[in-house]
């Protein structure tokens, strides 16, 4: 592999040009004219614009990507998070192009992004999951699945991602008008319409599993993260390893969807995502066939570039020899442009911007100063990641950056943030999803 073609734009098309810098490979970046200012532009081998504002026109518009492949002779294309990457119609076409497709091979883009055929595959293969259904096609097939399943249930879209569509029913006569609510968002979101039904876990813990895997039988965990902290179903702070969870017990869930990913055969890298409840059961929630924003948790307790890891999977090479131990604690919180009020995104110049640099703490952005925030793509501005030799001095080294991060021309998240941070329920390590809505309500 001498050329990557980077498929995406901010923190991560910026983590990915130093991981092909470090790989001594050049690297490709594409940008819509929202991004022309970004720092990553300069940093990479090579830039081409995109024709286009919106996400739909510019890093989303497959034709466009692989022309830009085309001419500046890149030999592989890494799709990043988001946008492409897990769309496996775009992975057959880098095939079919003679490219290599950093990441997953589009049968288990396509297989994963199924959500009732992955909870299927994964309950077949012995992982545990929650009581749940089948695609809902009628309003008599959904009434045998709540029967069997009971009250409260979530009705979820069985593509996309991200909490989209997802609906709670508590009382029956909530049930028909819940589906058809998730079918209309699904059908706006992700282009189909089908839905199933799954077990509301009230209050749980979610926690996921990193995975590297060969395709060839071999694979390997690389422990848990720790991703409870949420609004709306996105991440906010993530951490590794789980607090308050024995070693023995995430270390036997780890192994079980190593070994899983191996006899299945699947390839690159890859997170198995769930819920866990108070009884001390895991349930499957999903697959992301793709490196995960909050991939620098785990680099941070492994020591593991993992980008140049999913890059070498890719380009044929064997899985690492051995298993890096845990070292330490990492914290990351995501600093977005947004008015937490509202929930809405924050627009404007970044007449300030100013990452802080500290010991222990690393900063990953695709933005400077002067450039502008604009409304056609995702607010994050920055993750913010620290390592300690506690949990506690992990949360210290983030609370300290954040108040040492300079930024004005936005508003940000950073109060709620810290507010979290400080709280003392996360710090004695008692996480469900609920902390941050509690936190707001005050």
């Amino acid at each position: 592999m001498h050329k990557v073609l980077i498929a995406n734009r901010g923190a991560i098309a910026r983590r990915i040009v130093r991981a092909c810098a470090a790989l001594k490979i050049s690297s490709v970046v594409v940008f819509a004219p929202a991004d022309a200012e970004a720092p990553y532009l300069s940093e990479a081998t090579e830039a081409y614009p995109l024709i286009g504002n919106t996400a739909l026109e510019t890093y989303l518009d497959q034709a466009q990507l692989l022309a830009i492949a085309k001419r500046c002779g890149a030999d592989a294309v890494h799709p990043g998070y988001g946008f492409l990457s897990e769309n496996p119609t775009f992975a057959s076409k880098v095939c079919e192009s003679g490219l290599i497709f950093i990441g997953p091979s589009p049968t288990w883009l396509e297989q994963m992004g199924d959500k009732v055929a992955a909870r299927t595959l994964l309950a077949q293969a012995g992982f545990s999951v929650f009581a749940g259904s089948g695609l809902v096609q009628s309003a008599d097939e959904a009434a045998r699945a709540l029967a069997k399943i009971g009250l409260p249930l979530v009705v979820k879209p069985s593509g996309g991602g991200g909490g989209m569509g997802m609906s709670v029913v508590r009382t029956e006569s909530e049930l028909n008008a819940a589906i058809e609510r998730s079918r209309h968002i699904a059908t706006q979101a992700f282009s189909a319409d089908g839905v199933f039904l799954e077990r509301w876990i009230e209050r749980p813990r979610h926690i996921e599993f990193q995975i590297l895997a060969d395709g060839a039988g071999g694979a390997m965990h690389l422990y848990e993260r720790e991703c409870s902290v949420q609004r709306r179903h996105q991440k906010l702070i993530e951490e590794a390893p789980a607090p308050g969870l024995s070693r023995a017990l995430l270390n036997q869930q780890a192994d079980l969807a190593e070994r899983i990913c191996g006899e299945l055969g699947y390839d690159n890298v890859g997170t198995l995502e769930t819920l866990y409840e108070d009884s001390g059961q895991f349930g499957f929630l999903e697959m992301n066939t793709r490196i995960q924003v909050e991939h620098g948790v785990t680099e941070a307790v492994t020591g593991l570039d993992l980008v140049a890891t999913q890059i070498r999977l890719a380009a044929g090479d064997p899985l690492p020899a051995d298993r890096p131990p845990l070292q330490g604690f990492a914290v990351e919180a995501r600093l977005y442009a947004e008015d937490t009020q509202t929930g809405f995104p924050s627009t404007g110049r970044l007449t300030v911007f100013r990452p802080p640099e500290l010991y222990a703490v690393r900063i990953e952005t695709g933005f400077q100063e002067g450039q502008w925030v604009t409304p056609y793509f995702d607010p994050l501005l920055a993750k913010i990641i620290a390592h300690g030799d506690t949990r506690e001095q992990a949360i210290g080294r983030v609370l300290v950056a954040l108040r040492a991060f300079s930024v004005e021309g936005v508003t940000t998240n950073r109060d709620l943030l810290s507010r979290v941070l400080q709280d003392q329920a996360f710090l004695r390590g008692e996480l469900d999803t609920g902390i941050v809505s509690r936190l707001q309500r005050g």
